[in-house]
Order: structure tokens, then sequence, then C-alpha cells
């Protein structure tokens, strides 16, 4: 696996363990993400990743989107 998939698996690992903790916004997710070290192309990636993976839920508000693991 290249080293892009593997960052993109870890990121989703990432974010699959911060909403765990409940529902979170987009812009929150994100804020983590970068903390860690992945930029904004990635985080959109993980959080595609755990959507086909049928791992989460989305939901927009207003102009934000909320995520939430089923």
């Amino acid at each position: 696996m290249d080293e892009m998939c593997l960052n993109i698996g870890e990121a989703a690992g990432y974010v699959y363990r911060l909403l765990e903790n409940g529902e979170s916004n987009m812009a929150n997710l994100k804020s983590h993400l970068k903390e860690n070290g992945y930029d904004q192309q990635i985080a959109f990636m993980a959080i595609g990743w755990l959507s086909r993976e049928d791992k989460i839920c989305m939901a927009k508000n207003g102009n934000s989107w909320s995520l939430k693991l089923k």
C-alpha cells in the first residue's frame, strides 16, 4: 500500500476515535487533524473513507456539516 493510502487510513482511524467521543462538526475535525499533521485534503479523504465504509452519518446544519458514528 502506498504512503498516501496509509496516511488516509491513519487519518480515518483518528477521525473515528474522535467521533467515539460524540458528534462533531467538520471544522472541529479538520482542526484536530491539522494539529496532528494532516492537511485538509487528507481530512476530506479520511471522512470519505469512513463514509464509504458506512461508519459515519453526516448532516448539514446551516453552513456546516456534523458527523457522528453510526
